[in-house]
């Protein structure tokens, strides 16, 4: 019998002594309510996160408009400046030949015979350029260095540039549109 009384004793503290048991009679929450409470944060945590990504997003589409708007006036104002510092194809007459690749080009002469531009393009080339001759329908030929896509980048070059070495004062932006 004191056996029984033993083992009934023992296996009743087994019984009641897990960290549940002990944690409710204690109010404390459970494992369960423990690992509810903790899927709840993470939700949470995760919705927090993905509102800073949406606004992010918002962020950065903004900027992309607004740099959108700044090329818009940009252009603009440099096809108004000083006679028009900013000249597209279509305003020339077309273009005679394939279009170039580069968006946006520095003219560095125009002539309306091919041996002077294409003298011109020597001489750019021998200053470390990489010169280019864009025919136009009207006979016309553009000499077009520093190709890039970048319009800032562009004019910068040629304002840093402009009056200096292979770059006449009235140096000009050809847009390849």
């Amino acid at each position: 019998m004191k056996k029984t009384i033993i083992l009934t004793l023992f296996l009743l503290a087994v019984l009641t002594s897990s960290c549940d048991f002990l944690r409710s009679v204690a109010g404390r929450p459970t494992t369960a309510q423990l690992e509810k409470m903790h899927q709840e944060q993470m939700k949470a945590e995760q919705a927090r996160h993905q509102a800073r990504l949406d606004s992010m997003k918002r962020v950065q589409q903004q900027m992309a408009d607004s740099l959108a708007a700044l090329e818009s006036y940009l252009l603009d104002s440099l096809a108004q400046a000083n006679g028009g510092a900013l000249r597209n194809p279509a305003k020339l007459g077309g273009l005679s030949a394939e279009r170039p690749e580069a968006k946006y080009y520095i003219s560095v002469g125009a002539f309306r015979t091919e041996e002077f531009a294409k003298r011109k393009a020597r001489l750019c080339e021998e200053a470390g350029y990489t010169a280019l001759v864009i025919g136009f329908k009207g006979g016309l030929k553009i000499v077009a260095i520093c190709p890039s896509n970048s319009l800032d980048q562009t004019v910068k070059t040629l304002n840093k540039n402009r009056g200096t070495g292979i770059f006449p004062k009235d140096a000009w932006i050809f847009f390849n549109s």
